[in-house]
C-alpha cells in the first residue's frame, strides 16, 4: 500500500515554490507576458531551476541532480498549474529528463540538472503514450522534416527527435538546438501561457558537431518514448490538479465577497452545491494524481495505468472547474482582465495534451484487456 499523503519535504518544497511563484506571477504580470513577444521569464526559470533546483528533482545525484523523485516533481507541477507560470518545466524537467534517463544519456542529464540548458522532445503536444509521431525521415544520411506544435522549443534547447523512418527502423536522435538546419517557428496556441512551435530539421546524421546523433533505436527507442510520455501524462495530471484547486479557491473567494441584494451570493443554495461538487471532484483528482506520482517514483508496474487514470480524470475535472470559475464569477469572469479565461484555456489545452481523456480511456481498455465501445 502506498502512502499518498504529502511528506514534510514535499510540503516544504511546495511552500518555497509557491512563495516564489506568487511573488513573480501575478495576474497582471501574466497578462502582460502573454501579450508580449517573450512569454517566458528567464529570471523566474533561473530562480526555480537554480535556486530551488526544480529542474534536477528527478535526476540522480550521480548525474548532478537532487536525487528526489517524480513525487516531488508532481508537487512542483501542481504549483505551476496554480499560477500558470510559463516555464519549460513540462518539456525539459519532465519529458526530456525522463527520456534521457530511459536512454542513459548522462551527458544531457548533467546539463539539465541545474537548469543551465533546457531540452525538448520533438513530438506534437497532443501525442499520447503508445503513439509514435511522424513528420521526420532519416534517409540518405540526413534527418529531415517538420513537426508541428512542439511545446517549449525556445532558447535553442537540446532536442530529442523520434523518427519512424531511420535506417534501422524507429530511432531517437539528439540534436543541439543551435545547429545549422534547425529552426523553431511560433505556432498558434490555444493556451497563450504555453507557446508551441513548428520545429523544422534538416541536418546530417552522425557524431560530428551539429549532426543528429542516435541515442536509441528499435525496441529501446519505443520503450524510452513510452516512458517519457507516461511520466509526462502523470505530471500533467498534477498540473491540472493545481489548476483546478486554484479555480475553486478563486470561485469560493468571490462567492463570499460578492454581494447582491444585501447578501453574499455564496449564500445561494444552488451555488453552494456547485462549489461542493467541484470540491468532491478535486479531492478525487488529488487521490488519482498522488497514486500516479507514487507509482512513477517507485517504478511500479502499475505506473502506466495509474498515469492514464489520473490524466483522463483530471482532464475532465479541471475543465469543469475552470468553466464553473468563469460562470460563477458572473460578468467579470468573461473579461480579459480577469485571469479566469487563462485558466480555462490552459485546462482545455492540457486536456488534450499528451493524450485526451478518450485516448487514455482507450489505453486503459487495451492495458486491462477490456472491450472498447
Amino acid at each position: 500500500m502506498k502512502n499518498l499523503l504529502y511528506s514534510d519535504v514535499e510540503d516544504s518544497l511546495r511552500d518555497s515554490v509557491r512563495r516564489l511563484l506568487e511573488s513573480s506571477t501575478t495576474a497582471n504580470v501574466l497578462l502582460d507576458r502573454i501579450e508580449s513577444a517573450e512569454v517566458y521569464d528567464g529570471k523566474v526559470w533561473a530562480n526555480l531551476a537554480g535556486d530551488l533546483g526544480i529542474s534536477g528533482l528527478a535526476i540522480a545525484e550521480a548525474d548532478g541532480g537532487h536525487g528526489a523523485s517524480w513525487r516531488e516533481a508532481a508537487v512542483v507541477a501542481e504549483e505551476l498549474g496554480r499560477t500558470l507560470t510559463p516555464t519549460p518545466f513540462l518539456s525539459s524537467a519532465v519529458l526530456a529528463t525522463a527520456l534521457a534517463q530511459a536512454v542513459g544519456d548522462r551527458e544531457v542529464l548533467a546539463q539539465l540538472a541545474d537548469g543551465a540548458r533546457t531540452s525538448a522532445v520533438v513530438v506534437p503536444l497532443t501525442t499520447a503514450p503508445g503513439q509514435w509521431p511522424g513528420g521526420l525521415t532519416a534517409a540518405g544520411g540526413r534527418l529531415r522534416g517538420t513537426v508541428r506544435t512542439v511545446a517549449d522549443a525556445v532558447d535553442e534547447p537540446i532536442y530529442y527527435v523520434p523518427t519512424a523512418d531511420a535506417p534501422g527502423g524507429r530511432a531517437i536522435y539528439r540534436i543541439d538546438g543551435d545547429s545549422v538546419g534547425v529552426s523553431a517557428k511560433p505556432a498558434i496556441s490555444f493556451d497563450l501561457s504555453r507557446p508551441v512551435y513548428d520545429v523544422t530539421i534538416d541536418v546530417a546524421l552522425g557524431e560530428d558537431a551539429g549532426a543528429a546523433r542516435e541515442v536509441a533505436s528499435g525496441a529501446a527507442a519505443e520503450a524510452a518514448l513510452e516512458t517519457a510520455l507516461t511520466v509526462g501524462a502523470g505530471m500533467l495530471a498534477a498540473e491540472l490538479l493545481g489548476l483546478a484547486e486554484r479555480c475553486l479557491e478563486m470561485t469560493v473567494d468571490y462567492l463570499q465577497t460578492r454581494y447582491q441584494f444585501g447578501r453574499a451570493i455564496g449564500t445561494n443554495q444552488a451555488l453552494k452545491h456547485r462549489a461542493a461538487d467541484q470540491w468532491a471532484k478535486i479531492s478525487q483528482a488529488r487521490a488519482a494524481v498522488r497514486y500516479a506520482a507514487a507509482c512513477l517514483a517507485d517504478g511500479d508496474p502499475d505506473a502506466p495505468v495509474a498515469a492514464s487514470v489520473a490524466k483522463a480524470y483530471c482532464s475532465v475535472a479541471a475543465v469543469r472547474a475552470a468553466e464553473e470559475c468563469v460562470q460563477m464569477h458572473g460578468g467579470i469572469g468573461f473579461t480579459w482582465e480577469h485571469p479566469a479565461h487563462l485558466y480555462l484555456k490552459r485546462a482545455k489545452a492540457d486536456s488534450v495534451a499528451l493524450g485526451s481523456a478518450r485516448a487514455h480511456y482507450a489505453l486503459l481498455a487495451e492495458r486491462l484487456d477490456l472491450p472498447v465501445a
